[in-house]
């Protein structure tokens, strides 16, 4: 079996929305709030990020397209 449980997509944003989750409830403990509250401030933060984790990563990005060579693209077109 070569399938995997998880995309590697879905893994990435998991992991950054983590990421953001630890790092807002340890600045909220170094803020001097308690524990539960720090858990709590960590999973909003987690939870707020993974959407947007899941829009900034695309599922399918295109390539850049090369540069059109020619008279359009040296600005040589129609002269008026």
């Amino acid at each position: 079996m070569d399938r995997s449980l998880v995309s590697v997509r879905a893994a990435l944003v998991l992991l950054l929305a983590a990421l953001a989750g630890v790092s807002a409830g340890l600045l909220s403990v170094l803020a001097g709030n308690g524990i539960a509250g720090a858990a709590l401030v960590g999973l909003t933060a987690a939870g707020g990020a993974t959407p947007v984790f899941n829009q900034a990563i695309t599922p399918d990005a295109t390539p850049i397209r090369p540069a059109v060579r020619g008279a359009e693209a040296k600005g040589g077109g129609t002269r008026g």
